[in-house]
């Protein structure tokens, strides 16, 4: 299945095929140079079916996780894009998480002023949510994303058949945002969760995601609208996976307990609680209250003491409203 993305800085293709990997060279059909970006959590044999179509290209690998999300790893990448004297012209492609898109598409926009990438994504979280957008980053001084650029990809390759070694954990951190995506806009997806066996429907589950993700990035491409609805959850998820540490505690782990935590209608809640619960996914979390607090209003979501705020009050009709910090205080003291 081919998902056309068309938005003001560029148009490009979301191919979603099972056994795609091994056909990115065909896929992008350009004869550039190729320098690789990855992480050392990816299995070698995905590595290698892409390499295998760019025997001549570099690949640099970073030490997995969050905490690589930084300035350090970002200078190293476009370092070594510099050594291996990457032009213009070519073609960076990033094959892992959200941290490697993150990382590689924040340095395909800066290398000579920008250069093409492709994003080929290797978890549930990536394909669902990060794999496309154009939203890049680093984490700087314990604050996440707050150092980006938006940057589309000039292909996005998503191959569901990669999931197959993904753990089991990191499988149901990717689905937190599945979840979140229904709520804020699709009651059928949300819906999947609560029935049968939903790795019955993954593929289903990614494709509607990724629908949804288009929508919403073709009306609000630098997210000063509607698009701020793809942060349900997000406002107190980052501020808890600062505390606790990047790495520690998954995105997608954090990104549940922070819709619990924004959640106002008690039947969402409930219902939202049975679906976490089938997933294996965090409720609650035991940080520090003013920790948080002084997280949340570090958020690049906060503006002079209010903070924007994404809730649900009807399953598939997400809002913006804008709360106080004293709104804030009071949500933590609650919980």
């Amino acid at each position: 299945m081919e998902i056309q993305v068309h938005t003001d800085q560029r148009d490009y293709t979301v191919t979603v095929e099972r056994g795609s990997l091994s056909k990115v060279r065909g896929i992008i059909g350009d004869d550039a140079h190729v320098f690789i970006v990855s992480d050392s959590g990816v299995p070698q044999k995905w590595k290698d079916i892409l390499c295998g179509q760019f025997p001549d290209a570099h690949m640099h690998v970073f030490e997995q996780g969050e905490a690589s999300k930084n300035i350090d790893v970002f200078r190293e990448i476009l370092e070594d894009m510099l050594a291996c004297r990457i032009s213009r012209n070519d073609i960076l492609i990033a094959l892992g998480g959200g941290v490697t898109g993150d990382l590689a598409g924040f340095a395909a926009s800066a290398y000579m002023r920008g250069i093409r990438y492709v994003n080929i994504p290797t978890t549930s979280l990536s394909m669902i949510d990060s794999g496309i957008g154009g939203k890049t980053a680093i984490d700087l001084n314990g604050v996440k994303n707050c150092v980006g650029a938006f940057w589309q990809p000039y292909a996005v390759i998503v191959d569901p058949d990669i999931l197959s070694t993904l753990p089991e954990r990191h499988l149901n951190n990717g689905m937190a945002e599945a979840v979140k995506e229904g709520l804020i806009r699709d009651p059928a997806l949300f819906a999947l969760f609560e029935q049968d066996d939903w790795k019955d429907h993954l593929d289903e589950i990614i494709t509607r995601c990724l629908v949804i993700k288009r929508d919403i990035v073709e009306q609000d491409e630098r997210e000063s609208g509607e698009r701020k609805l793809l942060n349900f959850g997000h406002t107190f998820g980052h501020a808890y996976e600062s505390w606790h540490g990047f790495g520690t505690c998954l995105h997608g782990e954090c990104v549940a307990m922070g819709m619990m935590t924004v959640l106002n209608d008690p039947e969402i809640k409930i219902r939202l609680h049975n679906v976490l619960q089938r997933l294996q996914l965090p409720e609650t979390c035991s940080a520090d209250k003013e920790d948080i607090f002084r997280l949340v209003m570090n958020d690049k979501k906060a503006d002079h003491g209010t903070v924007t705020i994404v809730q649900v009050d009807e399953i598939g009709n997400g809002h913006l409203e804008t709360w106080s910090s004293e709104q804030i205080k009071e949500r933590l003291e609650a919980i």
